[in-house]
């Protein structure tokens, strides 16, 4: 039997209604980190370690700050990885300084010489893997990894469940769909977690139940623009009222929209 610890939001995230029960296990996650890192973690030497080495990403900076709750562990948490990371930067450009330096000094038909020789060229030497740094640190996100983590987690046991608890079948099958990111997330999933018979099966049940429903989402947006003609103005809104959002998250995945 597969973890309980992940069953059971599993099966509460897919008792609600709503356009992506994922989305629901995706969130719920993302909070929980949240609240861990401005917490718990203050504490514990090896979240401090990889979040000096990682720090976050810019969605998740401003998650972490947008709080507005434990300003104290935030700004240790950005003291220490500042320190960490100015540190390397500083290094990087110490140890390649004199090559650049030399470089600098360089008149333009050297250069010539130097280039039809193949020289070392240090100064581009140190762009590139300043660049390679920088989209490092970029891409790195403490939390993401977590959410990334416990969302593979997550899709094991949706594909575990789906095979081996015919009610849990069922309220799949019963659901609205799930969002583009986390469509590609289960098709992703069923290649690695089941066999080929499994996946041939999944994949018609869950292409066949996603797009049934990009079409009704679709035809909830396209009516909700058309009660804004005069000509409908006494038609019924039907279930386009909040389309527009509900769109927006099918395509996306979780977002921080204004309701």
């Amino acid at each position: 039997m597969k973890e309980r610890i992940y069953t059971i939001p599993v099966n509460e995230a897919f008792e609600v209604d709503s356009e992506c029960p994922m989305c629901i296990l995706e969130k719920r996650v993302e909070d929980d980190a949240i609240r861990y890192t401005l917490g718990p973690s203050m504490m514990e030497p090896d979240t401090r370690i990889e979040t000096n080495k990682k720090g976050f990403c810019n969605r998740h900076f401003a998650k972490l700050y947008n709080t507005q709750e434990n300003r104290l562990p935030l700004g240790l948490i950005i003291d220490t990885h500042l320190m960490e990371q100015n540190g390397i930067l500083r290094d990087m450009y110490q140890k390649a300084m004199p090559g650049i330096q030399k470089e600098a000094g360089i008149g333009a038909v050297e250069k010539l010489v130097r280039g039809i020789k193949k020289k070392k060229d240090h100064t581009d030497t140190f762009i590139h893997s300043m660049i390679d740094k920088l989209n490092e640190l970029e891409k790195s996100c403490t939390i993401c990894e977590k959410i990334n983590y416990n969302m593979d987690k997550f899709t094991d046991v949706i594909l575990y469940l789906y095979f081996k608890e015919p009610e849990f079948r069922e309220r799949f099958e019963s659901k609205k769909g799930f969002c583009l990111p986390h469509l590609k997330m289960l098709l992703e999933g069923s290649m690695k977690y089941l066999n080929h018979r499994q996946r041939s099966e999944f994949v018609m049940n869950l292409m066949s139940l996603e797009l049934n429903h990009l079409d009704r989402i679709k035809e909830e947006v396209n009516w909700f623009t058309q009660m804004f003609d005069y000509k409908n103005r006494d038609a019924s809104w039907k279930n386009s009222r909040d389309a527009v959002p509900r769109s927006i998250e099918k395509i996306c995945g979780p977002c921080d929209l204004k309701r």
